[in-house]
């Protein structure tokens, strides 16, 4: 046409074209002695792919992580895929996994109610156990790390789990019934493997870091700020984050199973201590000093045991200037492009309480307790406002969402908002969560970050560090 030409979506377009998701059937079998230890996992597991096959991931992933945090020595799972005449269905948060989490609690909830075991006991008995880290579950997947069973206690004792019959007593109407439930679920988490960060410290005091990784809500601009501070000793403030430039950025992945700052720390580490060896480098020139006797902390380099030392950003004004070897002229910055394929396994705990009116079918969500695993915590108010946009995005999934087709025509009947229900905070309680700190073992940034890159990464210990934060709920986080 000669002239620029744009298409723009409209809502009804979006309901319709857009990717779907959640849309599994599967029969399966949990097999357990008369002590309750679970012996075997069997099932067979059917995807709608919709009219065209666009992704098998919820598929595979689902499969995958099946047998959960539990030990379950045994499992046989068939995955098959079917063409229909529905829109294609994607990848949507935690692809595959809800389902598949869903359907192992109910198998031993189904278990406890038909044998008279103990909901907690029974899976306090059958989970995983820190000492057998790393650990294969029967689908081949290495967990690397992991302390199920602190989880599963901190969960029902904040959940008040031993206080639920009373509280059924006192129910908010009369003749409503209100339940009580309990699960846990595995992230298998792997993302686009390759990532580049570059960091240049300008002698003005910022500090660019261009980024592959995209945000998508998920509060980048602090966190990355954070880990920077940390390594270099800069404020948060100065750091500035160039993401999405394709003129700058030149290879990177999404947001998008929660590989960003497990991807991202670790190529930020690598471009941090590449720059503090060419500071220090040029430090000893400056200073008169030999390099290894330039130690860097807080953006200084110092000669050990005195105090003559000359500040980062100085560092930076000097490569512009005489007296600095060629080889160490030029912006003071670090490069690093890696490509690592090891997935994390991060995982949640989570107890539910709902009433429900038994003459209408109302279901109202009266309480909601969970504890998420992430590894070691760089922001917890950004990982609380991720737990609760999770939390808010699956309660509208179990109990309002639907993508409704006519079995006759095929016609999609919820094509609008006026027909398809989405989580609303009126609708929903006050979350109670916690964060629980276990490194994972794999984690480059554990194994391989030089000296400058310090304690956000590292190891403190096994134990569970719990952030503990109640807010009333914000479906976005």
């Amino acid at each position: 046409m000669g002239r620029p030409v744009k298409w723009s979506c409209d809502r009804r377009d979006a309901f319709a074209t857009d990717f779907h998701g959640r849309d599994l059937t599967s029969e399966a079998e949990l097999a357990l002695d008369t002590h309750g230890r679970f012996l075997a996992l069997r099932a067979v597991n059917t995807s709608n792919l919709g009219a065209s096959a666009i992704s098998f991931v919820p598929l595979a992933k689902g499969i995958a992580v099946s047998s959960g945090i539990y030990d379950i020595p045994c499992s046989y799972m068939r995955g098959r895929a079917v063409v229909t005449d529905t829109s294609p269905t994607s990848a949507y948060r935690s692809a595959g996994r809800p389902e598949v989490a869903f359907i192992l609690e109910r198998l031993i909830d189904i278990a406890c109610r038909r044998h008279g075991f103990d909901r907690i006991e029974i899976r306090r008995r059958n989970l995983v156990p820190p000492e057998a880290m790393p650990y294969r579950n029967p689908l081949g997947l290495v967990y690397d790390s992991g302390d199920y069973p602190a989880s599963l206690r901190r969960a029902t004792e904040l959940a008040d789990w031993v206080g639920f019959e009373a509280r059924r007593a006192e129910a908010h109407w009369p003749g409503c019934c209100r339940g009580i439930g309990i699960a846990a679920s595995i992230e298998l988490n792997t993302g686009a493997p390759r990532e580049r960060a570059e960091i240049t410290i300008d002698p003005s005091g910022v500090v660019e870091l261009v980024l592959g990784t995209m945000s998508a809500g998920q509060g980048h601009e602090t966190s990355f700020a954070q880990v920077i501070s940390e390594w270099l000793g800069v404020e948060p403030g100065q750091v500035r984050l160039l993401t999405g430039d394709t003129d700058r950025v030149l290879a990177g992945g999404g947001s998008a199973s929660a590989r960003s700052m497990r991807l991202g720390s670790w190529v930020i580490a690598k471009a941090a201590d590449a720059i503090v060896d060419k500071g220090r480098r040029i430090a000893g020139v400056m200073l008169e000093a030999a390099e290894e006797d330039i130690e860097f902390a807080q953006q200084r380099f110092v000669i050990k045991g005195t105090d003559r030392g000359i500040g980062l950003f100085e560092i930076a004004a000097a490569t512009r200037g005489a007296g600095i070897p060629s080889d160490l002229r030029g912006p003071l910055m670090g490069i690093s492009d890696e490509t690592m394929s090891i997935p994390s396994y991060a995982y949640t705990c989570a107890v539910c309480e709902v009433e429900v009116d038994p003459e209408t079918g109302l279901v109202e969500v009266v309480r909601y307790t969970s504890i998420d695993d992430c590894g070691r915590a760089v922001n917890p108010m950004l990982i609380h406002g991720q737990s609760h946009g999770g939390i808010a995005q699956g309660i509208g999934q179990a109990l309002w969402e639907a993508c409704v087709y006519d079995p006759r025509s095929g016609q999609l009947l919820s094509g609008s908002f006026l027909d398809y229900a989405i989580p609303r905070a009126d609708l929903l309680p006050a979350f109670e969560t916690e964060i629980s700190e276990v490194p994972s073992t794999t984690n480059p940034c554990r194994l391989a970050v030089g000296t400058s890159a310090r304690t956000i990464v590292q190891a403190a210990s096994d134990r569970i560090i719990a952030t503990r934060l109640r807010l009333h709920s914000c479906i976005w986080g």
